[in-house]
């Protein structure tokens, strides 16, 4: 059947969607807008402007490039004004209008390929939320946590929305990947000394890693809060956490978690003042990092090994923490001889440190060891080291000797 152009009212022409695409001789957009007008099928179509069925198809989903003798073919057929696509009859048109008209062709196919609404969420989403993560932590090691703080939380809500719209068999997954990011964003919180924010994020992590059927994930997220609650001088509140972490992992829990575990274990007795429960725990961890040993590689979510230089480290805060200055002065030697911490965390244990020199007589050497761990934590924006240096000075109760009043010089100028 032929269509003649009295078919198609003259206002159709001005509907918007049509002077829009005749604005940019979008021709399928016309025939598009035609066809719905005129309730014809993709056939009926095709016979109007006389072609095939497919070929037809393919114009109308910018798989098809069309020429300028086709468009105004396929114009006249249909009822196109010529004038309102730019053009006008053969032989008057110029290679500038062809250039300018195959440039518009070629945008109008790529205009005809249909876009998602929003991002695809596929197995590879939850490594590279992972991947975020882990470089956010290695920026961590030498960057001021406030300047890292609203990266970190953003990820942590894009990870979030992410969820939202994942499918279910990869639901779990994006769980796991928002459950390490939670546990940076409580990271980044506690080294500013922002308890109640790093409380949540970490509650948010154990949730994520439970939801996500991850023990080991899940144990890793409330040890580390565990750990957090010890600093901050609650440790029966972290006792209570371990033991949570113990029932996540079941009966047969890997030799690193359990050497980990163990060895905050140990430091939560030892600000406990029970003596002989850390030492306990410590014998415990001991016996689990030559376990781990054995294995090839540590359970994810542990990126390293749990040596005996680490297991030395918590030997050496637990001996702080129960007064036993040269088994902690042995177990810091043999801890450090091993690898050196990054600058956040050798401010840490520069005021560890510095608390056994008081301990053992030698009230310079601490306060030099405080000094330096003062201008750390001041150039690494750590408040979670100056608030270690701060508590330390509030423990020394020796003599006010010269070191000591220039230490307090110090520290007053950092809170002008």
């Amino acid at each position: 059947m032929t269509q003649t152009p009295g078919r198609i009212p003259p206002q159709f022409w001005s509907t918007p969607a049509v002077a829009a695409a005749l604005a940019e001789c979008d021709l399928p957009a016309v025939l598009a807008e035609i066809r719905r007008s005129q309730g014809w099928t993709q056939g009926q179509l095709a016979e109007a402007v006389g072609y095939s069925q497919s070929w037809v198809s393919k114009v109308l989903r910018g798989r098809q490039p069309l020429t300028v003798d086709q468009v105004r073919e396929i114009s006249s057929r249909i009822g196109v004004p010529l004038h309102l696509l730019r053009f006008g009859a053969r032989g008057d048109d110029d290679p500038t209008k062809r250039r300018d008209f195959g440039k518009a062709v070629a945008l109008t196919a790529l205009a005809g390929v249909a876009l998602p609404k929003r991002a695809e969420v596929d197995e590879t989403t939850a490594p590279t939320l992972t991947s975020i993560t882990g470089a956010q932590r290695r920026l961590e090691a030498s960057t001021p946590s406030r300047e890292l703080a609203r990266g970190a939380v953003a990820h942590v809500e894009l990870a979030s929305r992410i969820l939202g719209r994942a499918h279910p068999e990869i639901a779990n997954d994006i769980r796991a990947g928002l459950s390490e990011a939670a546990g940076f964003a409580a990271w980044v919180h506690v080294d500013m000394q922002d308890a109640g924010t790093a409380r949540t994020y970490y509650r948010l992590a154990i949730d994520g890693a439970r939801q996500a059927g991850h023990s080991l994930l899940a144990a890793y997220m409330i040890g580390s809060l565990a750990a957090f609650e010890i600093d901050a001088e609650e440790p029966a509140l972290a006792l209570d956490l371990l033991g949570r972490a113990r029932r996540e992992l079941g009966e047969q829990p890997p030799a690193t978690a359990r050497a980990w575990l163990s060895s905050i274990e140990a430091l939560g007795y030892a600000t406990a003042h029970d003596a002989g429960s850390a030492r306990t725990a410590l014998r415990i961890a001991e016996a689990a990092v030559s376990a781990s040993e054995r294995a090839t590689a540590p359970p994810w979510p542990w990126v390293f090994p749990f040596d005996h230089a680490k297991l030395a480290g918590y030997r050496a805060l637990v001996m702080v923490r129960l007064g036993q200055a040269e088994e902690a002065e042995s177990a810091f030697a043999e801890s450090l001889s091993s690898a050196q911490p990054a600058a956040k965390q050798r401010g840490v244990l520069m005021t560890e440190i510095a608390a056994v020199k008081v301990m053992s007589g030698q009230p310079d050497e601490a306060f030099k060891l405080a000094a330096n761990a003062l201008t750390l934590g001041i150039s690494y924006g750590s408040e979670r080291v100056i608030h270690r240096v701060r508590r330390f000075r509030r423990r020394y109760d020796g003599p006010m000797i010269v070191s000591v009043r220039a230490f307090d010089e110090r520290l007053r100028a950092t809170l002008l």
